[in-house]
Formats: C-alpha cells, structure tokens, sequence
C-alpha cells in the first residue's frame, strides 16, 4: 500500500431493518463514517461509501411474529424507514442497498460457493438446540436465558444486549425457546462451519502485529481476548427458512448464519454501486492500492475484525487497513435500548426537530454536532438532553454562529456590505496571530481526521471560531468606528484597522465552512450562500489559505446559522423518554403476565383429579359476543363485551391469532362468570371464554349447538 492510496471503501455496518434505530446507533458507526467520507471527497479522492440494510436472520423473523407479519413485509417497512432516516441526517452513503435483493443473494451464494469447493469450510454434524412444540432448530436469536455475566433473564443465544456480552446458547442458564416458551432439547444437524482455530496464526500476526500501533486500543484489546482465548469453528448455516439458501447438496432447508451473509453485503453493494455508475466493482474489492475501512460499534468487532477478514483472505479480497470501533453512548444516566423504551430513535428526533419547523436543517447540525463532541470513541459516552442544549447554545450557537453573525453585521455596516481591503502597511501582532491561527488550524484537523479522532477534530475547528471571536473582541472595530472626522465618517487610519480587521474575519468564515463541512454540512453550504461562491470553495484544498473572498465582492445580509434550544424543548424531551420508558415497562411486564398465565392455562390439563364439589365451585353461562376489538400491541389478545343475559362483561381473551373480531360478533359462547377479576395490558378482565383445540392447534369455541337464552347455565 502506498501512503496515497488509489481509492477508498468505507463501510458502515449494516443495520438490522427490524425496527427504528436510535441516536446511538448514528454515533457509532454512521455519523464517524460520514464525517471521514465527506473529508475524503473534500480532499477529492475517489472514494465511494457502502452501507444498507441487513435482511437476513432471526431478529426479522421475530420481529415479524411480534407484528403478526411476514418477514418480507418487516424488512421492507424498515428498510424504507432506515434509508429516509440516515438521508435526512445527512449520512451521504453513495449506495444504501439491501441483503434482501437478488445480486447480494447471488454474491452470498457464490462466496460460500468458493470457499465450500476450496475446502475452506468444514460440514459436521452436531447436536443443536430444538423446540419440540414449534418442531423447528433455533436459531440463536430464538432461544433466550439468563446471561452468565450480568445476570439478565432476557440474554439473547448470541449476545446480552444488557452488558454487550458475545454469548453462545449453550452459555446461558436456563434457556428457554422464544416460540414456544418451553425449554429446548439438543437434537443432531448438519451445518457448515469456518475452522477460524486454523488462521489463528494469521490474526495474530495481522491484528497484534501489523496493526497493534495503528487501530484503537479497544479493537486490539478486544481481538487479542479472542485471539488468545483460543478460536473455534463457527457455524455458516443455519436451519432456518428466511435468509440465503445454501447452495449446496445437504443445504435443503438451510440458509447461511446472518454474521457470515451480512458483511458480503457491502461487495454485493458495491457491485450495486458499480452497475448504477457504469464502473468496475472488482478494484474496490481486490486491488491492494485500495483503502478498505470499516467502521462499527464494539459489538460488531469479532465480526469485522476476525471473522470476515478471514472470509476476505481465503476469497482472495483486500483486507481492512482499519475497523475504528466506537463504544457505546448511554442517555440521561443508563444504557439505550429501544426495548425498553430508554433511547431517543432517530425518527422521533427528525419528526420532533428536522421536520416540523423550518429551517430543520440546522437542527440536524445541532445533533450531529452534540454526538461528534460527545463521541465514544475511547470510552462510553452518555448523551442527556441538558448537555444537548448547553453545546448548542455554548458552542455552534455561542462561538461558531455568534462570531460569523457578528462580522456580517459589522461589514454590512462599517464596510457597504463588501469585502474590504487588506492593508499590509498597519498589520500588527493580533492581526499576524490570527492570521497564522488559520493557517495552522488546517494541518491539525487533517491529522486528527485521518487518525480517525473526530472529536478532537471538530474541538480545533470551533476552537478557531472562539479564536477569531476574541481576536474580534481585541480589535474592537465598532469602537474604532467612532473616530471621526470632520464628515462624520471614520478616519482613513480608523478605516484601515476596521477593513483589516474585517478582511481577516471574513476569511477565517470562509476557512471555516470548508472545516466545518465534513462535521456540520448544511451550516458549510450555509456559509457559501452567505458569502456568494459555489461550493467548489469548500474543496479541503482551500482551507489555511487567506485570500478566498476577493476584495470589493458584495456578501449578503447576515443570517442566524443555528437557533438556540430552550428550557421548554429539554423539559419536553425529557419527559417524553420518561413516559416512553414506563409505557414500555408496563407492557413488558403484562406480556410477562401474559406468558405466565399462558404457562397455567397449559398446567391445569395435567392436574390431579378433583372431586364433584370442587367443579360445582365453577359457574358456567352462556353469552353472546357483542363487540371484538385487538388490544393494542397485544398480538394475541382481543378484547370482548360478552352480553350474559343479567349484565354485560368485558373479558380480554388471548384468541386474536385464531379469530378475525369481525367474523366472531353474534357468537354464542361459554363463559367461565365467576373467575377473580385480573388486568391484562391493563384492561380488567371479567372471566374467561372456553375454547377447544384441534387436532392442527387451531382453536374453537365451546358453544351450545342451538341458540338459547343469555345467561343460560351450562351443567
């Protein structure tokens, strides 16, 4: 590789489209990328940034039971979600493509293909988790228990969401199916594995050699755990029926694991990219003069760092000359998570603050620019409401927007609104400092940009605006205003120091929106307009220089760049994430209600015997179904008025999965009427309804065979 590479692939790891994603989510592996991406093409080099959305795997076909949907419909609802979401965040992808289309099946298939006929992959049966009533293997994603680290009951088979934890099934207590509930059996399978414990050799050479003073400590660290732990062989299929098919003899029924189908995604991407642009794909892919970076969360290190450059080395790809992995950034004291209600989703943001108001553009600033400040890049990071406001005001509002507004105010009023000369015959000591202040800021936030240290970055480039704020401050040119001459006017020497001390402010605005831009880039074009020049200026090779803005060119009227954010907005947001959190905790511990209750339900056919009195107890009538509704997201609930003849009673029953509310309306049923009241997703429930099921566990009700009065005892 030679120090200037010939082009650039920068990934962002594709996100599952099985749900919103949240503000921290954009901070770890979307907002840097985007950053380093804008820069790149700033500088002119041919780059070309990949990401889109993974499709595949068990978290979309659970999401899909969740909404009583096929895994088709979830990926296309997310997937459009995700895809308008980064757009008007400003995340500039040259292709945001999708696992689901039929070129990254194609690439997939022939990835494993290669690897497969290589004898790089090894096929072995082993004994695999398996759900008895569900009648299926699970997947990772499907079996959950209690996480052998942290202690949450609620771990995933592949990795606890509550500590971050890398888990396999057989790690966690107690694991129990999320199809069913029940706790799975092992039964023998066949899969195809990766024999990662053969290429330890390799990554240790690669990762804690080649690139131990290079990638970020946490990468390293995290690699060398691994690496040293020992490797194993990890599974490339799975028994599922979503996903790609093997394309293999053996592989009926078989799709590969999402980890190994993913990150091919960004090469089917690329060739996406290519096919649009008329290019050729193949040297982003497989010329060493290429520069592969792919940036991530922690989460994903294992997979970017020693999974998939192994895949990339045996296919015979180019590897990644850096992962920058970011940790995780927390909100208002505790760990996002969208499950819970505790995050601040990137559409909640844009339809709160980007799109209702005009001028939404500088509000995706706002955000871009708190995250970058606060960035986890070392260590986690915590993002509140209040920090949010205090760097908006304090810094793009108070330092960066005040010092531009306030040299376009004065040079529309003591300069005709024009660039004003520069006159080379009065500069003093604080006009040469400010000046060689621009000048220097250039190299500083280039290195710290292609060290991959953002925030620093973006502190040099605000630092420069506080700068020329104080250097305005010193020359104090509405003061130097005031001495006049026998006209009224300031004198030529008072009007000297006015039009240096302008010209200076003048170009640093100019310096300043080509630095901002690949942090803040709606302010930059901002800045252009402002100033009247195309955004050409804006390439990296302008910044340092102090002659952009010619002399006697007429600028426009000064306009606020960022607003500030108010006591009101906080207080509002705040609140909001608090009810969200308590909406959802509700909700979680009436699904467990739900679940345990299922779990009795299921219990009493195998209780002991009883006696007469025991059945007398239970008082059984006949009822007519007068309304059905679904409880909201509640998949299996509906909730019934019942006429009982003597009264009307409203009973939640969960048969929504067997019955449509409209067809059930006029039934007769029978009703258990004297059951203790119980809440479920907080409507009390006033008995239950007898049903009978199937042969094919499709439910039915108990009814009489003819219709009889309301209120009619059963015996």
């Amino acid at each position: 590789m030679t120090n200037e590479p010939k082009r650039y692939l920068i990934t962002s790891a594709l996100p599952y489209a099985n749900g919103p994603k949240h503000i921290g989510h954009l901070a770890g592996a979307y907002l840097p990328a985007d950053v380093y991406v804008r820069y790149l093409r700033a500088q002119k080099r041919d780059v070309v940034y990949v990401c889109g959305s993974d499709e595949h795997g068990a978290a979309i076909t659970i999401q899909a039971m969740k909404e009583n949907t096929t895994p088709r419909a979830i990926v296309d609802k997310y997937h459009a979600m995700l895809k308008s979401n980064m757009a008007d965040l400003g995340i500039s992808f040259d292709i945001y493509h999708r696992t689901s289309e039929p070129i990254h099946h194609e690439t997939a298939q022939e990835f494993f293909t290669a690897l497969n006929n290589n004898g790089d992959l090894e096929q072995k049966e082993t004994e695999q988790y398996y759900d008895e009533e569900a009648k299926t293997f699970l997947a990772d994603r499907y079996i959950i228990g209690t996480c052998p680290v942290c202690s949450n009951d609620s771990a995933y088979g592949d990795q606890c969401e509550k500590c971050g934890t890398s888990l396999s099934p057989e790690q966690l207590i107690n694991p129990r199916s999320t199809l069913s509930g029940n706790a799975p059996v092992k039964r023998a399978t066949t899969h195809w594995y990766l024999p990662l414990n053969k290429h330890e050799d390799f990554l240790r050479k690669w990762i804690l050699e080649d690139h131990k003073e290079d990638w970020k400590a946490n990468v390293v660290g995290q690699c060398k755990g691994w690496i040293e732990g020992g490797l194993l062989p990890r599974a490339v299929t799975r028994d599922l029926e979503w996903g790609v098919k093997v394309p293999a003899p053996g592989g009926e029924g078989k799709v590969l694991y999402v980890w190994f189908d993913a990150p091919i995604g960004y090469i089917s991407a690329t060739k996406q990219w290519a096919l649009d642009n008329d290019k050729d794909w193949k040297p982003y892919w497989q010329d060493k003069d290429t520069k592969l970076v792919h940036f991530i969360g922690k989460d994903n290190i294992v997979f970017h760092c020693i999974i998939f450059p192994v895949m990339l080395k045996l296919h015979g790809n180019i590897l990644p000359e850096n992962v920058p992995s970011n940790e995780f950034m927390n909100l208002e004291g505790d760990k996002m998570s969208t499950s819970r209600g505790w995050s601040i989703e990137m559409d909640d943001y844009i339809n709160d603050f980007v799109k209702k108001e005009n001028g939404g553009d500088q509000m995706v600033d706002a955000l871009r620019y708190y995250l970058t400040n606060i960035a986890p890049e070392t260590k986690d990071s915590e993002f509140t409401w209040k920090g949010f406001q205090e760097a908006v005001n304090s810094d793009i509002v108070g330092k960066f927007g005040n010092f531009v507004n306030r040299t376009f105010v004065l040079m529309h009023k003591l300069c005709n609104g024009k660039v004003p000369p520069f006159h080379t015959d009065i500069i003093d000591d604080i006009d040469s400092e400010m000046l060689d202040a621009i000048v220097k800021t250039k190299p500083v936030v280039e290195n710290l940009i292609e060290g991959y240290k953002f925030r620093d970055a973006l502190f040099e480039v605000i630092m420069l605006s506080d700068a020329a704020n104080k250097y305005m401050q010193k020359k104090e040119p509405w003061i130097v205003a005031k001495q006049v001459g026998e006209d009224g006017k300031p004198t030529a020497e008072a009007q000297k120091i006015i039009d240096n001390c302008l010209h200076i402010c003048l170009q640093t605005t100019a310096n300043l929106a080509i630095l901002i831009n690949p942090f803040l880039p709606f302010a930059a074009k901002k800045l252009c307009n402002l100033m009247k020049v195309v955004d050409k200026m804006l390439d990296w090779e302008n910044a340092g220089k102090t002659k952009l803005l010619s002399v006697g060119y007429s600028l426009r009227p000064p306009e606020l760049l960022f607003r500030k954010i108010d006591d009101t907005e906080v207080a509002e947001q705040v609140e909001k994430l608090k009810i969200k959190s308590e909406r959802l905790k509700m909700e979680n511990s009436n699904a467990k209600e739900n679940e345990k209750q299922a779990a009795e339900n299921v219990e009493i056919a195998v209780k002991p015997e009883i006696q007469f009195d025991d059945f007398a107890k239970i008082d059984l009538k006949v009822g007519t179904i007068l309304s059905a509704e679904k409880v909201e997201k509640a998949d299996k609930l509906l909730k019934l008025e019942i006429d009982l003849g003597f009264e009307k009673r409203t009973i939640v029953s969960g048969i929504a999965l067997h019955f449509d509310p409209v067809t059930i309306i006029g039934k007769q049923v029978t009703v258990v009427t004297n059951l203790a009241p119980r809440k479920m997703r907080g409507i009390e429930s006033n008995g239950m309804i007898l049903m009978a099921e199937d042969a094919n566990g499709k439910l039915r009700f108990v009814n009489p065979d003819e219709a009889v009065a309301n209120g009619s005892g059963v015996s």
